[in-house]
């Protein structure tokens, strides 16, 4: 007898990209924000500071610690 696959709806892959790394792309722009508002409203006045000088270097290091984060959430996956 055969199965009818019809009934199944194929994920696209954007979908499966999403899915994927929707959490870390998440983490990355909000780390990315987090970093900017640290540049803007923290920083370092007198421009000595290595991560707080440059709004490029803080939004980058908030972007490394936001994805860091969120993929420390993520399924592990089981192989019973």
């Amino acid at each position: 007898m055969k199965t009818n696959n019809k009934n199944k709806r194929e994920t696209t892959p954007v979908k499966r990209v999403l899915k994927r790394y929707g959490l870390l792309s998440l983490g990355l722009v909000l780390g990315a924000v987090g970093g900017y508002l640290y540049w803007r409203y923290v920083g370092c006045e007198s421009g000595t500071c290595p991560i707080t000088a440059s709004p490029w270097t803080s939004m980058i290091w908030g972007a490394a610690m936001g994805g860091l984060l969120t993929s420390s959430f993520k399924k592990e996956n089981s192989y019973e």
